[in-house]
């Protein structure tokens, strides 16, 4: 399997599995999910169903070991980390999208670890990760740029990695909540992007609106009303 190549070059952890699994050598893409926000059954609506080792791969996951030699030479192992694997790149993707997530991939973001735009009138843009489909096995992480607005496949290509474990909306979220920080912060806002694509600023926010809009209506319930909270919304109006 391509994983057990940059496994065994990883093994200089001694943090527990999650930070064991970030550090390998193709997960620079990854930020460490809080352990809390794992043991919260809330943040794993909808995931039991789609794993049938569930329990053993959330297990796996909290371990505070990172795995020991012998077990990665395991076949049955090595079957429970993919499942591992793709559990924890769901509980990712729901990760970067709460204010905590979206703290740390944005800095990342403004210190290049995502990679720049080969485009060269980009200027050495930096990137951020999206995937082509919230699905899984269905396309590997690949770059956007938040300039040209493009996507591109990344320099190291991350075999292993899910393009699932980020989902198709989080640039825009990302790119969305940093315009309005930006804004905030310093009366003239420094962009990252040039003034002469002012007008991708508004282009940004319809996109951010929409796909929140999306993920409404997707399994997200954290955002989504009820029935009974959008009466209460109308009775207020």
């Amino acid at each position: 399997m391509s994983e057990q190549s940059s496994i065994h070059e990883s093994q200089f952890s001694d943090g527990g599995w999650i930070e064991w699994f970030c550090n390998l050598e193709d997960h620079f893409f990854f930020c460490e999910v809080e352990e809390d926000f794992i043991r919260d059954p809330f943040n794993l609506y909808g995931l039991r169903q789609k794993f049938p080792r569930f329990d053993e791969a959330l297990e796996m996951i909290l371990s505070p070991e990172c795995p020991a030699d012998e077990e990665l030479e395991d076949e049955k192992f090595l079957s429970l980390y993919q499942e591992a694997t793709d559990l924890y790149g769901l509980i990712h993707s729901r990760y970067i999208l709460t204010p905590r997530g979206l703290a740390l991939m944005r800095e990342r973001m403004f210190q290049g670890r995502f990679g720049q735009c080969p485009r060269v009138f980009c200027q050495a843009q930096n990137t951020v990760p999206i995937g082509l489909s919230d699905d899984l096995k269905v396309s590997r992480v690949k770059i956007f740029c938040p300039k040209c607005g493009d996507v591109y496949v990344p320099k190291k290509k991350c075999a292993d990695v899910d393009g699932a474990y980020f989902g198709s909306a989080f640039p825009h979220i990302l790119l969305y909540v940093t315009d309005f920080l930006l804004a905030f912060q310093q009366s003239r806002p420094i962009l990252i992007y040039p003034q002469s694509h002012q007008s991708w600023a508004s282009k940004q926010r319809s996109m951010g609106s929409s796909c929140i809009k999306r993920l409404k209506q997707s399994n997200f319930p954290f955002l989504r009303r009820n029935q009974h909270q959008e009466r209460r919304m109308k009775n207020y109006k």
